[in-house]
């Protein structure tokens, strides 16, 4: 037996049946789209190699955010095609891209000249990014048309298509991005390319955006893009489980404060769980009083603060529990996105956010009985 797994307390399951079923969610909404799948940040916290080399086999290109992220792939022997979001940032970042056979998202003008000067050794696929309400990264709508010209121009410059991205899509009611839409076809009408425009949210909500390529990103994890939403509206599943164990049932009595600070007080004789978990492994410190947690699959609450290594629990809905009794944090059975409500938070945040300390374990079967 593995002496680490034997002896792990808090795991994050990491489920590879359900980023399938995820990926199979993206084809059902966008059908026949090339799909660009973000893997940046780690796959949002999920491991990027696992990841990666669980959709390789069904996407057309991965998406990530930086140069590092793209030779951790390389390194791992991952070929498939890989697109840098943030581009490069000096010419001699081009050597390692070349050779590497990475593609770029140009966004600045500066960027253009570096490739007007470059010598390049192998051709470099390039995505021209149209700032159409952002105002983040992107060129100007009135410099596309001639910052297009440019690139044709490059010596060994591949372009591989114009994009841009959706500020307000989480929103299904904000026209916002139905203004972005009707910019980015009047700047870009004219040029004959491939186009990309859908995030996670503009998949499921606006169909409107749906051109040659989609990019999923936080759907493929099994979450919501909507602000209030949950996964399982949207026909997700969770890829992972953060799930931990009660280390201890303690009995209290009435007016006995719990946790640092003690501000939460028992209001009579009750049962208080600890579970092996706390902010030291990802779990949010501002979680508040209340934030449910499954324990034995029910849902009991929260109660005091948050501490590194620990959290606490009301555990009078279960009087029979015992130490070493199963818990879930967030994950199946409990959406991420209600934990980072109650933690006045974003669930990308939490998901990014799961230490180094926590055993990652690989689930691969499929569900006999997969609900879609």
């Amino acid at each position: 037996m593995n002496v680490r797994t034997s002896c792990a307390i808090t795991r994050a399951l990491i489920d590879l049946a359900a980023l399938r079923h995820n990926l199979r969610r993206v084809r059902e909404a966008a059908p026949g789209k090339h799909i660009m799948a973000i893997i940046k940040a780690d796959a949002y916290g999920h491991g990027l190699i696992r990841i990666a080399r669980a959709l390789i086999p069904d996407v057309d290109s991965l998406g990530v955010a930086r140069l590092e992220e793209a030779m951790r792939l390389r390194d791992a022997g991952i070929a498939q095609s890989i697109t840098l979001l943030e581009g490069f940032l000096e010419a001699a970042e081009l050597v390692v891209i070349v050779q590497q056979r990475l593609n770029v998202v140009v966004h600045r003008r500066e960027q253009i000249a570096i490739l007007e000067q470059a010598s390049l050794k192998q051709p470099l696929g390039v995505w021209l990014k149209v700032d159409t309400g952002m105002h983040r990264l992107g060129i100007a709508p009135a410099e596309v048309k001639q910052a297009w010209q440019r690139l044709q121009f490059c010596s060994g410059i591949e372009t591989l298509g114009l994009m841009t991205h959706l500020a307000n899509a989480d929103d299904r009611s904000d026209n916002v991005t139905l203004r972005q839409l009707e910019y980015f076809n009047q700047t870009t009408a004219g040029i004959t390319a491939p186009r990309s425009i859908a995030n996670s949210a503009g998949i499921l909500g606006w169909p409107e955006s749906h051109v040659d390529w989609v990019r999923p990103g936080v759907m493929l994890y099994g979450v919501s893009p909507f602000t209030g939403g949950h996964g399982e509206q949207e026909g997700l599943q969770p890829v992972m489980t953060l799930c931990s164990r009660l280390i201890a049932v303690n009995r209290l009595h009435k007016g006995d404060a719990v946790g640092y600070g003690g501000s939460w007080v028992c209001p009579e004789d009750m049962p208080v769980g600890v579970i092996a978990a706390g902010y030291g492994d990802g779990y949010p410190r501002h979680a508040e009083s209340g934030t449910p947690v499954l324990v034995n699959g029910r849902r009991v609450p929260l109660i005091g603060r948050v501490s590194m290594d620990m959290i606490t629990v009301d555990l009078r809905s279960q009087p029979q529990t015992q130490v070493g009794d199963p818990v879930v944090l967030w994950g199946k059975g409990l959406p991420v996105e209600e934990i980072a409500r109650y933690a006045s938070t974003i669930p990308y945040e939490l998901l990014c956010g799961v230490a180094r300390r926590v055993e990652f374990v690989e689930i691969t079967k499929e569900p006999q009985n997969e609900v879609t």
